[in-house]
């Protein structure tokens, strides 16, 4: 699915190649859709694309990566193809991100900054919604 999804939407995008330049990209989209730049914490990126006229963007990856948030214990996996729709404060419609608790992996499918508290960002996976501090997303030097 995420490979059609990529297909469909490669005319008129951006597409960067090369893990340090797809990297940098990753971080400047998240950077001006005024999410945190650790978000999307994927490794060995072998291709980034966005297209500006549908906010579509698709990581691809050389293998399935995990990330552990330390601020908030909690491990995060992200597929080979990670693809979704981003706009300024969420993204929408994402596929190859899921996150564990209590021992079961849950895809995530939106991320949005929450209403009520802007330091918070909201996560939806199975209509069940989760709010987490903003500031464990930021990239860990």
């Amino acid at each position: 699915m995420a490979s059609q999804l990529i297909a469909n939407n490669k005319s008129g995008a951006e597409i960067y190649n090369g893990a340090s330049a797809c990297t940098q990209k990753v971080h400047e989209l998240l950077q001006k859709s005024k999410l945190p730049k650790g978000l999307l914490a994927v490794k060995e990126i072998t291709e980034f694309g966005y297209n500006p006229t549908t906010g579509f963007f698709w990581i691809k990856q050389a293998k399935k990566s995990e990330h552990k948030f330390r601020a908030l214990n909690k491990l995060a996996s992200y597929d080979t193809e990670v693809v979704g729709f981003i706009e300024e404060g969420k993204m929408t419609k994402i596929s190859g991100f899921k996150v564990k608790a209590m021992m079961v992996w849950f895809s995530v499918t939106d991320i949005s900054i929450d209403e009520k508290d802007s330091e918070k960002l909201s996560f939806l996976s199975a209509g069940i919604a989760k709010s987490f501090p903003a500031s464990a997303f930021e990239l860990q030097e």
